[in-house]
């Protein structure tokens, strides 16, 4: 399925009601959620923007292979609202595949797949915009949303606008097509061939990268291929059963109930319970370099080099680039890097959100992010019926799963409950008792 173009004109019903009870601004999987648990319910008119032409989600990362790092029902809608017309079963029935989908038997889901339910779920959505850009939010009783064709107005305003490349300041004056970050790998990659590449990153982005290009054809394969990571080695996410309890409601509503310095430490112990490579990539990644080594008896074309921080990267007067390595447990030793191309595949950082500016000094911060009450509500000066909701942007409050598949549902669910008044849906308990206070198999005193 290729990219949908979504029509310019809003429907008919919204048109008419003239003020809404709220507009999404960006339209990525959070916003996609919140606004497929929306859709159909009149006592809640609502507009979602988007400035991209058509529905994306990391469509140049979109490897040949990728597959999802979690679970089909941790789609927009299913553990929230598992009858929803926007779930990924409606998809695979819709498009007539239900049973080729089950009789494939996926360890994991492609990727690619999840990718083009979403932007048929953004397709189907009538009050989903794209190709319009909001410029700036306004209050003066009811938030003015201006975009680049209009100005709307509304009860309440949820945000979200995902991420951005984040790459070293180090390495912002070279980018371009030989010093690019992952999410725009697939536009660079057949230029990569018969060069010398590093990879920097030890995440699955990275392991992705190092993998697709130590399998191409040898037309297409570079004629070196460095993995640098941070990390000691090159580790798998932990989903184990009792790790994937971080990514329920009662965790995520614990965490928020605890300390900043405690919630910080949290997320950097759990961190491989999201950010950890799956074992199928470096199960797929080990037996190709034992392909090539062994079997094909290729002249060593790899280099794997963890355990590394990447300090600089310069350009050659020959164009190339030397990047320095420091070792992390080998104090003042360092390497030098001599490379043509480099992938950085260094994350991503909440997308700066200047549309909010003149709401700026209004808004409470926590640490660098907005601070949002139990129901990811920004705290504002602004009266309690008016409310500007957050998502995907407070990992510091919420946890690693803010920025995850996992809780998209919940957490829209919480928001649509939140709009319409009333209390969200109780969801199943974790076995586990987080909290001394929880009351379950003990008695503690204070």
């Amino acid at each position: 399925m290729g990219s949908v173009e979504k029509p310019m004109t809003v429907s008919g019903a919204v048109e008419q009601a003239g003020h809404l009870r709220l507009v999404g601004i960006g339209a990525g999987p959070a916003n996609l959620s919140l606004a497929a648990l929306l859709h159909g319910d009149s006592g809640q008119p609502n507009l979602f923007f988007d400035r991209k032409p058509s529905f994306t989600w990391h469509d140049d990362q979109l490897i040949n292979g990728a597959t999802l790092q979690v679970s089909i029902f941790k789609d927009l809608v299913s553990l929230s609202d598992p009858t929803n017309r926007f779930s990924f079963l409606s998809y695979l029935h819709e498009h007539g595949r239900i049973y080729h989908f089950l009789n494939a038997q996926f360890a994991e889901v492609p990727r690619s797949e999840f990718r083009n339910y979403l932007a048929w779920a953004a397709e189907k959505n009538e009050n989903v915009v794209f190709s319009e850009t909001v410029e700036r939010v306004d209050f003066d009783g009811v938030f003015r949303v201006t975009t680049d064709r209009r100005q709307v107005t509304a009860d309440n305003i949820a945000v979200g606008v995902g991420t951005v490349p984040w790459v070293p300041e180090f390495a912002l004056p070279y980018l371009g097509a030989g010093h690019f970050h992952v999410s725009q790998y697939l536009n660079h990659a057949r230029t990569l061939a018969g060069k010398r590449v590093a990879v920097v990153g030890g995440g699955q982005s990275g392991a992705e990268t190092f993998l697709d290009l130590i399998s191409r054809p040898d037309s297409e394969r570079p004629a070196f291929v460095s993995w640098v990571s941070k990390r000691r080695n090159y580790f798998p996410i932990d989903d184990s059963t009792f790790t994937n309890d971080f990514y329920m409601p009662e965790y995520s509503e614990y965490f928020y109930r605890l300390s900043e310095s405690k919630r910080a430490e949290l997320n950097s112990a759990h961190l491989l319970s999201s950010d950890g490579i799956s074992e199928s990539t470096l199960r797929a990644i080990y037996q190709q370099l034992y392909r090539l080594q062994f079997i094909e008896r290729d002249e060593q074309r790899f280099g794997l080099l963890p355990n590394r921080t990447v300090v600089s990267a310069d350009r050659t007067a020959t164009g190339t680039f030397e990047v320095t390595l420091c070792h992390n447990d080998e104090s003042g030793q360092s390497q030098c890097l001599p490379v043509d191309a480099v992938v950085w595949a260094t994350g991503f950082r909440p997308t700066p959100k200047k549309f909010l500016d003149p709401l700026r000094d209004r808004i409470e911060t926590e640490n660098g992010e907005v601070r949002v009450d139990e129901d990811f509500a920004v705290a504002w000066d602004g009266p309690p019926d008016r409310k500007i909701f957050v998502q995907n942007a407070v990992r510091g409050q919420r946890g690693l799963p803010d920025v995850n598949l996992s809780l998209n549902a919940w957490r829209a669910q919480r928001i649509a409950s939140r709009l319409r008044g009333c209390s969200a849906p109780e969801m199943a308990m974790s076995f586990i008792d987080w909290s001394a206070k929880s009351g379950r198999g003990a008695q503690w005193t204070a």
